[in-house]
């Protein structure tokens, strides 16, 4: 698995964790690294950008997604189709160089 996919898969788990668990952010980065002392600094620090920018423009990426979204409110959809949509649109906002399609892709896998 690619580095940058694994930091997706890495942030979309802490998204989950944060949206189900009721947790700040705060909380998700301590618990959840702590299981984790394998991942690289690398795959963490991508995956922990990912997740700061989706914690962050919450409000602003529900309301991007929702207007996407016909018929669909956020806190209706599922809790990973939810927080999946958070991941992508967090990457789309926070690092515009990388091609839509190939986070669109990389959501859809």
């Amino acid at each position: 698995m690619g580095q940058r996919r694994k930091s997706r898969e890495l942030a979309l788990q802490m998204l989950f964790q944060a949206d189900v668990g009721k947790q700040t952010a705060e909380q998700v980065r301590k618990t959840f690294w702590g299981e984790r002392r394998d991942v690289d600094g690398e795959t963490r620090g991508f995956a922990d950008d990912l997740f700061r920018v989706a914690a962050e423009r919450q409000e602003e990426i529900d309301r991007v997604i929702e207007s996407h979204a016909k018929g669909w409110r956020v806190e209706r959809m599922g809790g990973v189709d939810r927080n999946l949509l958070r991941v992508a649109v967090a990457e789309m906002l926070g690092y515009q160089s990388t091609a839509k399609a190939i986070i669109i892709n990389e959501a859809l896998e």
